[in-house]
Formats: structure tokens, C-alpha cells, sequence
């Protein structure tokens, strides 16, 4: 496998340093861990699907669009620290 270089600001070099050093690992283990653990878009689009037919046909639990559509619109603003009405 060939290595490559990719340039980062000092700051997050030195950050990834740091969280390397504290798992015990190299930079660059960390950083395929990290790309290892963080799933594409792609991905999560299967992940959905996936479990929504999962809940569907073991739990009777049907969700829609718009039910989708508003727990992600919920998630966006407790990331944001915006109030959450009702979940």
C-alpha cells in the first residue's frame, strides 16, 4: 500500500498527535480508524433502510417520510443547542 501526504493546518496535526498518543497508535492508524468508523452517506442511507424494514417487519412499526423528516430536523437542533418543542 502506498503511503500519501495530506496537509492539515499545525493545529490539527498536533491534535491528532495528541489523540494518537493517547490510544497508544501512530497518526496514521488513527486516521484509518477514524475513516474506518465514519460511514458515508451512502451508508447511512443503507443503515436506514435497512432498519426501518427491520422495525417494520419484527415490530409492526411503520415509519414515514414525514416522521423521518421531523427526528432529523429534532437531532439537527439538539446538535445545535436550539430548543427541541416536543420529541
Amino acid at each position: 500500500m502506498a503511503d500519501t501526504t495530506v496537509k492539515v493546518d499545525p493545529a490539527v496535526r498536533d491534535r491528532l498527535m495528541v489523540l494518537a498518543r493517547e490510544r497508544g497508535m501512530t497518526m496514521r492508524d488513527l486516521i484509518a480508524e477514524l475513516a474506518g468508523a465514519t460511514p458515508t452517506q451512502e451508508e447511512l442511507r443503507k443503515r436506514y433502510e435497512e432498519t426501518k424494514v427491520y422495525c417494520e417487519t419484527h415490530f409492526g412499526v411503520t415509519f414515514t417520510d414525514e416522521e423521518h423528516d421531523r427526528v432529523e430536523k429534532i437531532w439537527r437542533d439538539l446538535e445545535a443547542g436550539r430548543p427541541v418543542d416536543s420529541l
